[in-house]
């Protein structure tokens, strides 16, 4: 009877965890959604109270006196494009190192994956210094060349493992079927990295979507400034306007969310992996 009891004990204290988990994690999202919804005046009354009405003034008045669909714009190519590249790039680089053998190779990953221990702050002037020299500065551009290799580091430690848990025995069959090296990577060892692939490509896009410094450095006119930036801004500027500041924040934070949470369950396999053959 006793062990019952604990047991029972025992699953009420792990569900109240799992529970109060989730309530404090969704509570300030669903908190900033109902709020884009009342006035300013709901909102001083009664923070936590439902909006009276279902109120989309706020929204309106951000994309149509603010343009924040070109905010929007900007933030999704140049957090998207740059991601795509990267993962052409790394997929490949990656591929060689878990595959094969050459001179150099525990180097070479050695200094990708010592980047991570690198401070976003001491790379400023030398990124400053090329991109205006290059005479990307205020474009683009040269914003989207600094987020192509900010990702480096942890997509090559993701791919590299995810590349090594697929058995080489298949890469042998293939030539030995007639396959060659272009046809071995994209038709057997891709579709197998898939889970790999789509985790470094979520969160590289995330990151790059959420970048505020390289972005607020490097751009400086409103037409290619990004929603992180934008934001930041909209706040300073209307900081007692708190029916557009929660807008904006979930223009920001909430297409992230959903992004995230469609590729959840690959990232979560993909980092259960690799650190198991890490």
């Amino acid at each position: 009877m006793i062990d019952i009891i604990k047991k029972i004990l025992g699953k009420v204290f792990i569900y109240s965890v799992i529970i109060f988990t989730i309530v404090v994690s969704i509570f300030p999202i669903l908190w900033i959604i109902m709020s884009s919804f009342k006035t300013n005046g709901e909102i001083m009354s009664g923070p936590f109270t439902l909006p009276s009405s279902i109120n989309f003034d706020a929204y309106k008045y951000l994309f149509e006196k603010y343009d924040f669909l070109t905010y929007t714009l900007n933030s999704i190519l140049i957090s998207f494009l740059p991601t795509f590249l990267s993962l052409v790039f790394f997929t490949m680089g990656a591929y060689a190192i878990a595959k094969y053998e050459f001179p150099g190779k525990k180097l070479f990953f050695a200094l990708f994956t010592m980047t991570l221990l690198v401070p976003v702050h001491s790379r400023t002037q030398p990124i400053f210094s090329l991109i205006v020299n290059l005479n990307l500065y205020n474009t683009k551009t040269g914003l989207m060349l600094v987020y192509l290799s900010s990702g480096l580091a942890m997509s090559m430690f993701i791919l590299k493992n995810t590349f090594q848990s697929i058995p080489m025995e298949l890469n042998e069959s293939a030539y030995l079927d007639g396959a060659g090296f272009c046809r071995t990577f994209f038709s057997i060892n891709l579709p197998l990295a898939k889970t790999g692939i789509v985790t470094s490509g979520v969160l590289m896009f995330l990151a790059n979507w959420n970048e505020f410094y390289y972005a607020n450095l490097l751009i400086s006119s409103s037409k290619n400034r990004t929603l992180p930036v934008i934001t930041i801004l909209f706040n300073s500027m209307f900081n007692y306007n708190y029916t557009n500041t929660f807008a904006a924040l979930v223009v920001v934070v909430i297409p992230g969310i959903i992004f995230y949470a469609l590729a959840q369950r690959q990232v979560q396999e993909s980092m259960i992996s690799s650190s198991i053959k890490g």
